[in-house]
């Protein structure tokens, strides 16, 4: 089947192969979404080996349910509602919710070479990053796949069930927790 599939396929004809039962197709919709739903974890879980063990636990879950899933929301979207179900189950579990450092994985501008202006983007990074250690669970999530996976209003609803003006109403606290804790520690 994947033989019929070439760079220009759609995601959709991905699915479809992958759906049918193959595991080319799937192996390539896995390397496509891999970074981000691996980026997803770690922040979520604080751990590089937990981040990786949950990504591959995510997508064994999604190649299970992937005969049965309908189109109803995009792959993606659905992919991160797997992960982010595994990471809770994780966190509940523990009890505990602990943030990767952002600049682990943060890519500062690389243009300016000049030291200091690389220090102060540190330390701006490393100050959110408490920030973000301070926020609620649910904060933080939303914030996450807001902001650092780039998702709709509508994407995000889908990967965590919730509507709409739920989202924006729970984003908009979210922003406004951030930045309260960001103007006490400054002061």
């Amino acid at each position: 089947m994947i033989d019929m599939l070439t760079s220009d396929s759609s995601e959709d004809d991905w699915v479809s192969c992958a759906q049918a039962g193959d595991r080319k197709a799937f192996s390539e919709l896995v390397r496509s979404h891999q970074k981000s739903v691996y980026r997803y974890l770690l922040r979520m879980l604080g751990s590089h080996d937990d981040a990786m063990e949950l990504t591959q636990e995510a997508f064994i879950k999604a190649w299970q349910a992937l005969p049965l899933w309908r189109p109803e929301a995009q792959f993606r979207t659905w992919l991160f509602r797997i992960a982010n179900n595994t990471a809770l189950d994780v966190l509940r579990h523990r009890k505990l919710i602990e943030f990767v450092p952002l600049e682990d994985s943060f890519d500062a501008p690389g243009s300016e070479p000049d030291p200091e202006h690389q220090a102060q983007v540190t330390q701006e990074v490393r100050q959110l990053d408490a920030s973000l250690k301070k926020l609620m669970p649910e904060h933080r999530q939303i914030l996450l796949l807001r902001e650092v996976e780039e998702m709709s209003y509508e994407e995000i609803g889908s990967v965590l069930s919730l509507n709409e003006g739920t989202v924006k109403s729970r984003l908009a606290r979210a922003r406004a927790a951030l930045l309260e804790i960001r103007v006490r520690s400054r002061s």
